[in-house]
């Protein structure tokens, strides 16, 4: 049923996963088990998240075979450098219980730390070595991004980005897909605040008798967006699901364009080092 994206170097990711920033760990295994009974396959967690061995409890008792299931986490600014940063992978994937990772991520640039290439080093042994099927980065701008391939040529697969229609990262999006980079949304019905009650997102709710949210999932899918929606009230996970039997138009698709004002709800990445 979920579509998927065809990354960079071949591996195919679901176009649509479930986060669990921000879901307490006491909670994560029961709204992990919602989602992958909703239909999820792709789960997005962080070290930084302290949730990962609840997100792998979830995962052993799910019964569903491990190829079928596409798994991310990510790399704290803390364990920047290239050695730690084997390190925290091994620690990532022993809490979540797998032999391999799907997707492994440098979460922040944390550009004052100054670590993000040997980070990046370390990311390519590790697909080297098989250990993760595919790498890339959260919350790079295109400066980062520029270093990066300043000093190596392997590509990102992923950038996640916080993006929603009060921050649609034009620039981010347009040099991720001239260099190959999927973009994938997080925090993308922005934090499900005033975007929700916005009179153009209300009214496409009602003309497709569908909630906000899905009318704002929608969008990022008809972008070509990756996007992980997260939430731990099991009607809205469902709810979040139900977005591939019904479509917008251009003329929708322009009336959300026009929310676009640069608004975050999270850090700046250009500035955001805290360790």
């Amino acid at each position: 049923m979920i579509p998927t994206v065809k990354l960079n170097n071949g591996v195919e990711m679901p176009q649509l996963g479930f986060g669990v920033f921000q879901v307490p760990d006491d909670e994560t295994t029961a709204a992990v088990t919602t989602a992958l009974e909703a239909g999820y396959r792709s789960i997005d967690t962080a070290t930084a998240y302290r949730n990962e061995a609840a997100v792998g409890k979830a995962l052993a008792v799910s019964g569903i075979a491990r190829e079928e299931l596409f798994i991310t986490t990510k790399l704290w600014n803390a364990d920047q450098g290239y050695e730690q940063t084997l390190s925290a992978f091994e620690r990532s994937r022993k809490l979540l219980g797998l032999d391999y990772l799907d997707l492994y991520l440098i979460h922040w640039p944390a550009p004052e730390l100054g670590k993000y290439a040997d980070s990046w080093r370390a990311l390519e042994k590790l697909a080297a070595d098989g250990v993760v099927r595919a790498i890339g980065v959260s919350n790079f701008q295109p400066a980062h991004l520029e270093q990066l391939a300043s000093s190596s040529s392997v590509v990102p697969a992923v950038n996640q980005v916080e993006l929603h229609p009060y921050l649609q990262q034009a620039e981010v999006r347009a040099y991720d897909n001239e260099h190959g980079i999927a973009t994938e949304a997080w925090s993308p019905l922005a934090k499900g605040g005033s975007l929700l009650t916005e009179p153009i997102v209300t009214a496409l709710a009602a003309k497709y008798d569908r909630t906000a949210a899905q009318v704002v999932l929608r969008w990022h899918l008809q972008l070509g967006n990756i996007v992980i929606p997260k939430s731990v009230t099991p009607a809205r996970v469902r709810e979040n699901f139900a977005v591939f039997d019904f479509a917008l138009t251009d003329a929708d698709l322009d009336s959300l364009a026009g929310l676009d004002r640069g608004e975050r709800t999270g850090p700046d990445p250009d500035t955001f080092n805290v360790v």
